[in-house]
């Protein structure tokens, strides 16, 4: 399942927005990337025709499996990372940041290791 960086930062706002505002709307999803709706547009449009998110005739954007799967991904890696760069002694605001630059990249055994240090540091 290879998918571009860009479309899982999407994939990823639009879950954070689900769980947030209970749907999701383009114009949400510009504002807290910071892009332009024809930006957003654009990239549903891809999203829609690669089966990870489907449309209502309202507007309202849907994740599908796929689209779900992806972003829960994305979304728990960032989670993680940004806990245990807070952890080390980060700035919040930094250790989120951080954590958007790292989280697509990181290997899947480095993120393994580092979930299970941070579980015993939980401990």
């Amino acid at each position: 399942m290879k998918i571009q960086k860009a479309a899982e930062d999407y994939l990823e706002t639009m879950l954070m927005l689900k769980e947030k505002n209970g749907y999701i709307r383009s114009v949400d999803i510009a504002q807290h990337m910071g892009v332009t709706k024809p930006s957003v547009t654009y990239t549903t449009k891809r999203l829609r025709e690669n089966g990870y998110i489907t449309m209502e005739p309202d507007g309202l954007i849907n994740l599908t499996d796929s689209g779900f799967e992806i972003a829960n991904r994305i979304y728990t890696r960032h989670k993680v990372l940004s806990r245990f760069f807070i952890k080390l002694g980060v700035p919040e605001n930094i250790a989120r940041e951080d954590a958007c630059k790292v989280e697509h990249d990181l290997s899947p055994e480095t993120f393994e290791a580092i979930s299970r240090l941070s579980d015993e540091q939980n401990k």
